[in-house]
């Protein structure tokens, strides 16, 4: 079936039900007028979705695809609108990518809410790593159920509305949407938007507590992680340490820096761009000039907290560790990844693996190095909520490759006892290497 042909069909079937879906509307109490902005913005998204993607069907079939959206413009009038762009969210989430998505942490037109706490996994495990003052003792708790939900249950659920190019990806959005008392509560996790049981397992034992929404969610950039960015009248569990906080986490605010630590030169990048003040061209050319002056023994280039940004920009920099002899050897060039390592910070730490010795340590990455990216944004006209699609596929592996992360040659995630002690593993194995044969693989 080809795309004309597909668009009239699922035209037919849109149009066909919007007619009930308005009488059952009035039935239930829903404004005519409410289904039917909300059926436009659905069949606008579908339809756009399928013009601008580079390959809507790598993962779900047409037929598939036309079937949910049909499914779902047949259940908007029975749905509030929190339940409407739940939906929606798992529609385009289905497509099966990282940059095809519906988020409310970027998009303020959504409006949803969060809890007075900020979840984190660490490994398999889910924790209270920070909230309000109000609800102090929750802090560093390990969360087991959302209502009668076990938290892995509930993850599942919530996995259903992410974009993803792997399970690192999933598991880096659900922290956030896990705190979303509307995304809950569409997923029928709770039964009531305006509270959540929380059963949570702390020092005194197992505890329930009843959460009620707090306060809009935070639009944030695309490009950094600001999970662990610390908010006026919260506490994290980091601060109770009296540990001063790890390096990783001391420049969360800049594009890139570096400074010496010993015989280590540590290199953050927190974005793959330009800051205010310098090209990410200028700043590896600095960089290099910085390893010919001061010969350290090492260097790392942590890349934890980088969401992307424009892939095209990373040449200079690999350029000048490839050129910086000295330290383009195994056991002297580290790359530092996680689960947050996404997009234009995939293709930087793709390129380190393809073109230098760098070994990699921490956890896996965030996406792949086949993938489809570069998100161009559709604008629902009635609601005016932001979907994402993906326009290209890129093709950084070979291309037959099943891996769909870079998994680290030393593992070293961070761990919750490490996190809430202000150390790090990932830098504590990079400091007590030493040379090529102190690597253990």
């Amino acid at each position: 079936m080809d795309t004309r042909v597909y668009t009239a069909a699922f035209a037919i079937v849109v149009f066909a039900s919007t007619g009930s879906g308005t009488a059952q509307s009035a039935a239930r109490g829903m404004a005519p007028e409410a289904v039917r902005a909300w059926q436009d913005d659905l069949r606008f998204m579908a339809r756009e979705m399928e013009r601008i993607h580079k390959n809507l069907y790598h993962s779900i079939s047409r037929n598939e695809f036309a079937a949910s959206v049909a499914a779902l413009n047949s259940k908007i009038p029975v749905l509030e609108r929190h339940g409407v762009i739940v939906e929606m969210a798992k529609i385009v989430a289905s497509v099966g990518d990282g940059h095809t998505n519906i988020y409310p942490t970027r998009d303020d037109k959504i409006g949803f809410h969060t809890l007075p706490v900020a979840f984190t996994f660490f490994g398999e495990d889910l924790y209270v790593r920070a909230a309000h003052q109000l609800q102090r003792p929750l802090v560093g708790a390990r969360v087991l159920k959302f209502g009668d939900f076990d938290v892995h249950d509930a993850y599942a659920a919530v996995r259903t509305m992410v974009g993803h190019d792997n399970e690192q990806g999933v598991r880096y959005w659900a922290q956030y949407l896990l705190a979303m008392p509307e995304v809950l509560h569409a997923l029928h996790i709770t039964k009531s938007i305006d509270e959540v049981l929380l059963t949570v397992a702390t020092s005194r034992g197992e505890q329930r507590v009843v959460l009620h929404p707090f306060a809009p969610v935070e639009v944030m950039s695309g490009d950094t992680v600001t999970l662990f960015n610390r908010r006026d009248g919260w506490i994290d569990v980091r601060d109770l340490s009296g540990h001063p906080d790890p390096i990783w986490l001391r420049h969360t605010g800049e594009v890139f820096h570096f400074e010496h630590l010993g015989n280590l030169l540590y290199v953050q990048i927190n974005q793959v761009g330009d800051s205010a003040d310098e090209t990410l061209a200028h700043f590896a050319q600095r960089l290099h000039d910085e390893i010919a002056a001061s010969k350290p023994e090492k260097v790392a280039i942590d890349l934890r907290l980088n969401r992307g940004g424009d892939g095209t920009l990373i040449v200079p920099l690999v350029r000048a560790l490839i050129q910086s002899e000295n330290i383009d050897r195994t056991g002297h060039l580290f790359a530092i990844i996680g689960p947050a390592t996404f997009s234009a910070a995939q293709m930087l730490a793709d390129a380190l693996e393809k073109y230098t010795n760098a070994t990699f340590v921490g956890g896996p990455s965030g996406s792949k190095g086949n993938t489809y990216g570069d998100s161009r944004k559709i604008i629902l006209p009635n609601s005016r909520i932001t979907v994402r699609a993906a326009i290209y596929y890129w093709q950084d592996w070979y291309p037959a490759s099943k891996r769909d992360t870079i998994a680290p040659q030393i593992p070293a995630s961070l761990t919750f006892d490490a996190y809430r002690n202000n150390t790090d593993p990932a830098l504590t194995v990079i400091e007590n290497a030493w040379g090529a044969e102190s690597m253990p693989y």
